[in-house]
């Protein structure tokens, strides 16, 4: 069965975000919400911009709420699919944000006629991405599109009682996925509460009856990141010599990681078999091994859980392996610390975009608890990141699944 055709200016409202000005923006107040902060599914609060209480009180027109569906009307061309203008994505946070300029929050201009979530999984599809950007203007490295674009595209449009019902049901997957997010961030903050307790408080197992000399626990000695990894090295960047957004091999930025989590799908460019093997040869990636990221964003950490031969990581990710001194799960909590965040923003050069230094990662300075402490240690966390990996992998096959179902009941072809 074929939906009819409509135009979706008829049914949508499109607000576009404040101009904010350079003089307006501040260290810390209210998050603003921009171009970059559109990380499909969901809007990113990583890497935020603030603008002042004050400021932001004269803008009420452009505050946020949760489930907002927003659209990027500036990005990439289509050969660099992660940043591609007019990708969607929804608030899930209920903390006070205002929207930017190039982001636009899409309305229904009457609920009896038309979902929200029907509209947002239509746009959200890879083919509508492609029609926008087909569409858009601007320079070589910047694609734009306008409300007006946006409006002309035409949708299946069934009657409200269908479009309820093939949102509900593409819903009940997106709920899944959010219930496993927030299970995740439940465990990754209980991990975070036992690294601090025995690590940073020192409350470990047995420390009431445990002698210290100058701060330090007796077995235990100062260290330093060098001695506890069997290796260190960063990706290389295929943009000067191979092609990248072409051939079936994953090409890893930071913009794909978040903590024990690799985005392996419509987020990620590509890169050909030709450069994948020179790639490959420099950085050895495996399962076991951690992806750190030192450029811009700094700190996101993954424990690499899946096979890595048909991808690789950017010059601006870390990759690191555990030596037998210690297990790759206390790795991984001592790169997520707040204690390495604080280092890697006291240590970062450059302007434009700040970055961690090899030399001085390798440097960064530590108390290295005794083995029998690490063992235990070791015993009690690997149950939380074990369930958070099988958590993000159940993750990837529900956004799969639902990317399937996606055309075929937007189309009509399944029938509900």
């Amino acid at each position: 069965m074929n939906y009819k055709e409509e135009k979706l200016a008829d049914y949508i409202d499109i607000l576009s975000g404040y101009a904010f000005k350079t003089k307006d923006f501040t260290d810390k107040g209210i998050p603003i919400i921009k171009i970059k902060n559109i990380c499909p599914p969901y809007v990113s609060l990583d890497d935020l911009s603030f603008v002042s209480k004050e400021t932001a009180a004269l803008q009420k027109k452009f505050e946020l709420t949760y489930d907002d569906v927003l659209i990027a009307m500036t990005g990439s061309h289509i050969n660099q699919w992660a940043s591609v203008v007019g990708r969607v994505a929804r608030v899930k946070y209920n903390q006070k944000t205002l929207l930017n300029q190039r982001v636009g929050k899409i309305t229904v201009k009457d609920n009896n006629k038309a979902n929200i979530d029907y509209i947002y999984y239509f746009l959200s599809q890879d083919s509508i991405k492609i029609e926008l950007a087909a569409k858009a203007g601007g320079a070589a490295n910047q694609a734009n599109i306008s409300p007006t674009q946006i409006k002309d595209l035409c949708f299946p449009c069934p009657e409200i009682s269908k479009q309820n019902k093939i949102a509900s049901i593409l819903r009940s997957y997106d709920d899944l996925i959010e219930n496993n997010q927030k299970q995740i961030k439940l465990l990754e903050e209980a991990a975070q509460r036992l690294y601090k307790e025995w690590f940073v408080d020192m409350h470990f197992p047995g420390w009431e009856n445990t002698k210290s000399v100058d701060g330090v626990p007796e077995g235990w000695r100062k260290a330093h990141l060098s001695d506890i990894i069997e290796k260190i090295t960063t990706g290389l960047n295929p943009r000067k010599n191979f092609v990248l957004g072409q051939g079936n091999n994953y090409y890893v930025t930071i913009k794909n990681m978040g903590n024990n989590t690799i985005y392996l799908d419509d987020k990620c460019d590509r890169i050909t078999d030709d450069a994948l093997e020179k790639i490959n040869k420099r950085s050895d990636l495996r399962i076991g091994d951690l992806l750190f990221s030192g450029i811009g964003t700094m700190g996101r950490v993954y424990l690499v859980s899946i096979p890595t031969n048909n991808w690789n990581v950017s010059e601006s990710v870390f990759t690191m392996r555990a030596n037998n001194t210690v297990s790759k799960e206390y790795l991984y909590m001592l790169l997520l610390s707040s204690d390495m965040q604080h280092y890697c923003d006291c240590n970062a050069h450059g302007a434009a975009q700040r970055g961690i230094r090899m030399a001085d990662l390798k440097a960064y300075p530590f108390i290295l608890p005794k083995s029998e402490i690490l063992t235990n240690f070791t015993a009690i966390i690997s149950p939380f990141i074990e369930k958070t990996q099988a958590l993000q992998k159940q993750i990837t096959k529900l956004n799969e699944a639902r990317d399937r179902l996606l055309p075929k009941l937007m189309s009509g072809e399944l029938e509900v």
